[in-house]
């Protein structure tokens, strides 16, 4: 296989002009606001843009609002871990030739919609799962959930999902986008409502409306762009199931592949790692991402994250953006993962700015736990 780590770097991002509850703006115009800024981020123009990459919509009828004519397309959906995945995608494109500007774009009213939603009633879970009421996120992962608190330790557990909750709501605090920016104690936390034992309101990402794009180049491009390039160092995807009952382990995320071989391949680390940012669906998914990503072993997430260790001031930076938990989520959040990083690696972050970080880890899940993406960002 050939060593692919720090082929191309990432050379603009950017959300859409307003997230959060934004409803007098259709998803593709999340689309459109979010492409024109990462491309004026970039120093780019639109004419430069030959590859295109989404998830949730028909690439073309993107491209076509946006104006692209790409020579490259792409529209793995595989959830939120899509726009992580993509990032391994434009690398191999632009590495093979078949493009040399890559756009991966990301707009969802996902809190606005007007439109109906329903899953296709010939897949699986609308079969099986629906008829007897395991339906949507919260119900699934919450039994996810259950399983690792009947493992390690439901008072333990608790406390690890509510240290999440709150060291993620102190760094939205800090950014001036996040939805939600009012201060929460661990008595907010727990006296929040159920939403689905044992998940309480606090333990589930937001619904909002927001767009975020990011571009990715050839070395040569990006180092004669204006801003300093994130190199990607390494990648990796894994998917192993569909429905939660299928799932291998519950207690165990698809990262527990993509995490090792996307470290081996930028040839770092755990402990090299400056910034972890992790999908925050749910506080749980940040607790079974950490241990599968290899960061600790089985069960010793909980003391991982204990007494405030991953917020501001604390010697393991995670999700400094306020996360889904607390910044925005519009249904697929992937893509502002990979936003942060490389605004946190080019210095651009303000108050929460971390000290001169050179690495950042970012893992992705999407569906049901079903899928994960995993990148090592860099910069000289």
């Amino acid at each position: 296989m050939a060593d692919l780590s720090k082929s191309v770097a990432i050379v603009g991002v950017a959300e859409s002009d307003e997230i959060g509850i934004v409803p007098n703006k259709s998803a593709l115009t999340l689309h459109m606001e979010a492409t024109r800024n990462a491309i004026a981020d970039a120093g780019l123009t639109v004419g430069d843009i030959d590859g295109f990459l989404t998830a949730g919509y028909w690439g073309y009828d993107v491209a076509e609002y946006l104006g692209i004519k790409p020579r490259y397309t792409d529209s793995t959906s595989v959830g939120g871990s899509s726009f992580v995945i993509d990032i391994a995608h434009a690398m191999a494109a632009i590495n093979a030739g078949y493009c040399e500007v890559a756009l991966i774009t990301h707009g969802q009213a996902g809190r606005s919609a007007r439109y109906p939603y329903g899953r296709d009633p010939n897949v699986p879970g609308a079969q099986y799962d629906t008829p007897y009421g395991i339906i949507g996120p919260p119900v699934n992962y919450s039994m996810a959930a259950s399983r690792y608190m009947h493992q390690y330790g439901e008072e333990r557990t608790r406390q690890a999902l509510s240290e999440i909750a709150v060291s993620t709501r102190k760094w939205a605090q800090m950014n001036p986008k996040a939805m939600m920016r009012d201060p929460m104690t661990f008595d907010d936390y727990h006296n929040s409502r159920w939403i689905a034992r044992p998940f309480h309101l606090l333990d589930c990402c937001l619904v909002t409306d927001a767009g975020a794009a990011v571009i990715v180049t050839t070395p040569e491009r990006a180092k004669s762009l204006p801003k300093k390039p994130v190199w990607v160092l390494g990648a990796a995807e894994y998917h192993d199931h569909s429905l939660l009952h299928q799932m291998p382990d519950m207690t165990v995320t698809p990262a527990h592949v993509t995490g090792p071989r996307a470290l081996e391949m930028a040839g770092v680390t755990h402990s090299d790692i400056d910034l972890t940012m992790i999908y925050d669906s749910f506080t749980y998914t940040v607790l079974a991402t950490i241990e599968s990503l290899g960061f600790c072993g089985p069960g010793e997430g909980p003391d991982w994250v204990a007494n405030q260790r991953t917020a501001p001031g604390g010697d393991w930076a995670l999700n400094t953006s306020g996360g889904g938990l607390s910044y925005t989520h519009p249904g697929m959040y992937g893509v502002f993962l990979i936003v942060e990083a490389v605004r946190q690696l080019r210095g651009e972050t303000g108050e929460r700015q971390l000290k001169d970080p050179k690495l950042s880890l970012v893992n992705g899940t999407g569906g049901l736990l079903s899928s994960t993406g995993t990148v090592v960002l860099g910069v000289d």
